[in-house]
């Protein structure tokens, strides 16, 4: 006869510590903070990559968990610019407030496009994505009274961030403002991602029939998993044009789109923070190889492309892991000795 382990004597698994829980946001915080120190005469390529950073977010999340194959992300990126550009111009001039409606804009866009397009799959999804985009720009740049056409949305102002600190030519306030935005923005989704509402998405990614087999709504939770990352996209472009005071077509434009699929493979299409770190590298050596060379620094962005795809498949945060490992098998070797 078996033995009844009582309930209290039943091995209850350590609940982790909330550090370790928040490792990744502390670690991006601190690296914010120290970039600040380093390079406090680039905070605009800073600021930039910490927006741009909160747009691969929403890619990877959409790309990465859910599988949602997408070439037309700038849609929602640039839809959040441009609300958030008008909440500042005809509503008020608060961040907070054109931050939020800016995301809202972005989900709106996504929910409304991705009820059509997510009937499809594959290369047709594709192809429709990229086609929403195409419109938007085209109607942005027909749209001159609303938009400002090629001159783009310019001429607003944005108010001191929580009534206190100004947006000034300095850019301290954009830069902390856009980092703060990033942390809680990584925060919230690493979150989701974790949820049974992300495994769920990770589920659908790599076997939709088993899922709808068990009951699951594949289409209704991949148009969540949608409208919530055109809210991340949103939320990225109104920081974008509350930081640079401008909305312009080339948020809708469909190199936009291209430049953040190629952010998120560098860094690692399936981590959250492989899109981060996939985003710093990408604008890093942007900025630098078009510094040296204007007319031929995407050879560069090229050629990295080509060595992470077939050495390192994974990712840069791959090189990362590997690292770690390798540094975990040296302490406890050691440990042993």
């Amino acid at each position: 006869m078996s033995a009844v382990i009582p309930p209290m004597a039943m091995a209850v698994p350590p609940r982790a510590r909330p550090w370790t829980q928040l490792r990744a946001e502390i670690v991006l915080t601190l690296a914010g903070l120290l970039a600040f120190a380093l390079f406090p005469q680039d905070l605009g390529l800073l600021t930039n990559m910490a927006t741009m950073s909160i747009f691969a977010l929403s890619l990877s999340l959409v790309l990465g968990q859910a599988g949602i194959a997408t070439l037309g992300q700038a849609a929602l990126y640039g839809a959040g610019a441009y609300v958030a550009g008008w909440t500042a111009l005809y509503l008020t001039a608060d961040p907070i407030v054109g931050l939020l409606l800016g995301g809202l804009g972005g989900g709106l866009i996504a929910l409304l496009s991705g009820a059509v397009m997510l009937r499809s799959t594959k290369l047709t999804l594709v192809m429709l994505t990229i086609a929403v985009a195409q419109l938007l720009l085209e109607l942005a740049n027909w749209a001159r009274w609303l938009t400002g056409g090629d001159d783009g949305l310019a001429g607003f102002e944005v108010a001191p961030l929580f009534g206190i600190w100004e947006f000034n030519f300095m850019g301290h306030t954009g830069y902390f403002y856009a980092l703060g935005a990033l942390v809680l923005v990584f925060f919230l989704v690493r979150n989701l991602v974790e949820s049974p509402f992300g495994l769920t998405a990770r589920a659908i990614r790599q076997d939709p029939g088993r899922v709808q087999a068990l009951g699951g709504r594949v289409y209704l939770h991949l148009l969540a998993v949608y409208t919530v990352g055109g809210v991340v996209a949103g939320l990225a472009g109104a920081l974008t044009a509350q930081t640079s005071k401008v909305a312009n077509l080339f948020m809708l434009d469909f190199t936009t789109s291209a430049g953040v699929v190629v952010m998120i493979v560098l860094g690692g299409t399936r981590r959250l923070s492989g899109a981060v770190l996939g985003t710093v590298a990408y604008m890093t050596i942007h900025h630098i190889a078009s510094t040296l060379n204007p007319y031929h620094w995407l050879f560069v962005i090229g050629s990295m492309l080509i060595f992470v795809l077939i050495v390192l498949p994974e990712g840069l945060i791959g090189l990362l892991d590997r690292a770690a490992a390798y540094a975990r098998r040296l302490g406890r070797k050691g440990g042993a000795r």
